[in-house]
């Protein structure tokens, strides 16, 4: 029983539930890459977003309750990530930690490697985002990867931080409007 990647998420984790392995890989191949981007900007640590990431997806896989039919799978499973991630910070009594680089070969599909001179301005254009985030409140830099990387609706955000619609408007606003300032800052010093 293979299940088609046109079957939605709450289709394929129904049909996961029923035992098809096949429904399970097909929501980790469309959430990986996104998931894992959203904990690796949240934290800042390679090791401890892949550690949070794999936590998340055992969590999915014990959990024997179905999602809530008005929760999208999606803004399930970055609440799911989002916890488990407090969680860690709460039980270590730490919040951020050093950047890591990120090793996208570990979650991305295969695709054409770029040449050696746009790996080399795709690395700064990384690092530059990167430092950017860093400069960013939390809640502010919280909200903007939800919806970069999660592709999550600002209601979703809403719903999955806790916060009144209007606080995340305002947050991603603002988040967007610093990054654009500290990306251009950076642009002219360059």
């Amino acid at each position: 029983m293979n299940a088609p990647l046109t079957d939605d998420d709450a289709a394929l984790l129904r049909r996961y539930r029923r035992g098809d392995a096949a429904a399970f890989n097909a929501l980790y191949q469309r959430h990986r890459l996104g998931l894992f981007r959203f904990l690796l900007g949240l934290c800042g640590d390679h090791a401890l977003a892949e550690e949070v990431f794999q936590e998340t997806w055992m969590s999915l896989v014990r959990s024997q309750s179905e999602q809530r039919e008005a929760v999208l799978f999606k803004t399930w499973l970055y609440q799911i990530a989002r916890n488990r991630l407090i969680d860690h910070w709460r039980k270590t009594g730490r919040h951020q930690a050093g950047h890591d680089e990120y090793d996208e070969s570990q979650h991305a599909l295969a695709d054409p490697q770029p040449g050696p001179e746009q790996q080399w301005g795709l690395s700064r254009d990384s690092e530059r985002l990167q430092a950017a985030l860093a400069d960013l409140p939390e809640d502010q830099r919280e909200v903007f990867l939800m919806r970069a990387h999660g592709d999550l609706e600002l209601n979703e955000i809403a719903e999955l931080t806790r916060t009144p619609a209007e606080t995340v408007k305002s947050r991603l606003r603002y988040a967007l409007q610093k990054l654009r300032r500290l990306l251009a800052t950076e642009e002219l010093s360059a």
